[in-house]
């Protein structure tokens, strides 16, 4: 059995739109991934770590705990050997209280890279690849999202763009979300039942790809 790791912030753990509430394993996108490559034979398992409101390299003032940096490489211990991470991270970057753009957070993606590539795992176990997923474009912040994300959709704008040549320079592959899927109409920032289904779906054929070059 080969072990994929997501790593990921709310838009994989799957909050509901306008609620606290989570998708079902079977509904939220690593849930859906996982299905779609048993369908097509591949005997893996999706691990998530997927924390809401995850930075990449950032404290959260009012948080503990929300860096994406801090103990990432002891995470990709524990779960080791991996056949690949699945890094979808950025969006909380552009929280309000933060004056990053996209450049900043891009930059932030590739320091984990560099994290999960230097991570102190057991001799002869491979250093796995990492898929860079550029998250979806933050639509109009509303509803509970509207202070704690108000400007995000502005600080957000290139993001995609930036990610694609961080992982151009890092040899990873990369897939960028915001070609399939969009953020909810409730509150600008999380994914509907169906968005979630909709990236899992997407995802298959890549990740199944890179299952077969492990």
């Amino acid at each position: 059995m080969k072990q994929i790791l997501v790593y990921g912030d709310s838009l994989s753990w799957g909050i509901i739109p306008g609620s606290r509430g989570r998708h079902p394993f079977e509904v939220r996108w690593p849930g859906r991934l996982e299905r779609k490559l048993h369908e097509a034979d591949h005997d893996v398992r999706i691990i998530e770590d997927c924390l809401n409101g995850r930075r990449t390299v950032w404290d959260d003032p009012f948080k503990p705990g929300r860096n994406g940096i801090d103990g990432l490489a002891q995470r990709i211990e524990v779960n080791s050997p991996l056949a690949l991470v699945v890094l979808m991270l950025g969006n909380n970057d552009f929280q309000s209280m933060h004056p990053h753009n996209s450049w900043h957070a891009a930059e932030g993606v590739a320091a984990l890279v560099a994290a999960i590539r230097g991570a102190p795992i057991e001799p002869g176990m491979p250093v796995p690849p990492v898929l860079i997923v550029a998250p979806p474009p933050i639509g109009t912040p509303s509803g509970t999202m509207a202070d704690k994300f108000g400007g995000g959709d502005k600080k957000w704008v290139g993001l995609a763009q930036r990610l694609r040549a961080v992982a151009a320079g890092l040899e990873c592959p990369y897939f960028d979300a915001g070609e399939v899927i969009h953020a909810s109409a409730i509150d600008g920032i999380h994914l509907d039942a169906d968005q979630h289904v909709l990236l899992g779906d997407a995802l298959a054929p890549t990740v199944a790809a890179l299952l077969g070059s492990v």
